[in-house]
């Protein structure tokens, strides 16, 4: 596993997409959290990251699906992915490999945003007038999000061989599933069981993470989706025939 991890991810630094996917993301987080009024910190007149946590999901709803659109996609388009399962590897080896490069280079997206904190620690009135805590809690909600999103991508590039396909349903399916069943639960035909619909989406499991209290339902939701991608993954290339 750890062989393809290093495989992947320095294929990712030998190719621009790591570089655009990271330049993106901190370049629009920074023009919404310093530059464009509505957003910014310095007039919105609050030290907080508030911003930050409630735009990244949308980023990486977009960003992850082109990491991963690649990763199963393009070796059976190319024909490697024979070449591949010839070695000693299972197919979970395999999936866990690819899968822990992207949310990687995920998480280095995410680490030059500890300036911002930094600055609005600076910032505040008295300096450190920050809810910390609130902050670390949002973090983890991030790489749990991006946790989930990479193993639907990693799924999404084993269905097809087009990276385009690839990247649309990753897309597709992330949205569904992050903020999709908030929609679903507004229908009024759920009455009273709208809450409870709205409990199967990842915004609600993110919303009480980011309040700083680790909650391990919020951490067993996230890691029962991830688990459940990896294995749909599985079965795809369980049931291959290329």
């Amino acid at each position: 596993m750890l062989s393809i991890l290093r495989k992947e991810f320095n294929s990712f630094l030998n190719s621009l997409i790591a570089y655009i996917v990271i330049t993106v993301f901190l370049v629009a987080i920074g023009m919404f959290m310093w530059v464009f009024p509505e957003s910014s910190v310095l007039e919105y007149g609050f030290a907080d990251m508030q911003t930050l946590f409630s735009m990244a999901p949308w980023l990486f709803l977009f960003l992850i699906p082109a990491i991963t659109m690649r990763m199963f996609a393009e070796e059976k388009r190319e024909g490697t992915i024979e070449l591949l399962l010839t070695k000693p590897l299972t197919d979970m080896h395999l999936i866990l490999g690819k899968y822990f490069a992207a949310l990687l280079l995920a998480i280095f997206a995410l680490l030059p945003t500890l300036l911002y904190y930094w600055a609005i620690y600076q910032l505040g009135n008295p300096p450190g007038n920050i809810d910390s805590a609130a902050v670390f809690g949002s973090y983890i909600g991030l790489v749990f999000l991006a946790g989930v999103f990479a193993a639907i991508g990693v799924f999404a590039s084993s269905v097809s061989d087009n990276q385009i396909i690839s990247f649309v349903l990753a897309v597709f399916l992330s949205y569904i599933i992050y903020t999709g069943f908030d929609l679903i639960a507004s229908i009024p035909f759920w009455g009273r069981y709208s809450y409870t619909v709205s409990q199967l989406g990842i915004s609600y499991h993110y919303a009480a993470i980011s309040k700083g209290l680790l909650d391990s339902r919020d951490i067993l939701y996230f890691l029962s989706v991830i688990a459940v991608m990896l294995l749909a993954t599985k079965l795809v290339l369980k049931s291959r025939k290329w």
